[in-house]
């Protein structure tokens, strides 16, 4: 996926830590943030299912996708998104080595279903 190309970021827009962090690497993107476009997913539920995706899903994990309407999800779909932003690439790289994905993975979802029980949006 290509650092200048356009990203679509499907993410949860009725979960305030989703929009202040959204909000935070719009700032920190700066130019770099134009070639992002934020969907709330709870909005485009019929989009994604057209693109073999279930909403459910999308609200547990971040998805985004590329010009080429390629979908990476979860640490993925992060990474990408972090590539974007020179203060961000650190992170990017050291959540992309092999031995810490998976764990990071484990507390992301982990903290994402105790949020939304909490709400009670989790059936």
């Amino acid at each position: 996926m290509s650092e200048e190309s356009r990203l679509k970021v499907y993410y949860d827009g009725a979960c305030p830590v989703c929009q202040r962090d959204r909000t935070r690497y719009e700032r920190w993107a700066g130019e770099a943030g134009s070639s992002v476009e934020w969907c709330d997913l709870n909005q485009y539920h019929e989009t994604l299912r057209a693109k073999g995706v279930d909403p459910q899903a999308a609200l547990l994990s971040l998805h985004v996708e590329n010009e080429q309407g390629e979908i990476r999800e979860g640490i993925e779909a992060y990474i990408a998104l972090m590539r974007r932003v020179p203060r961000l690439k650190p992170l990017a790289w050291l959540i992309g080595l092999p031995g810490l994905k998976p764990l990071l993975r484990f507390f992301y979802d982990h903290w994402v279903k105790r949020r939304l029980k909490r709400e009670g949006r989790l059936p």
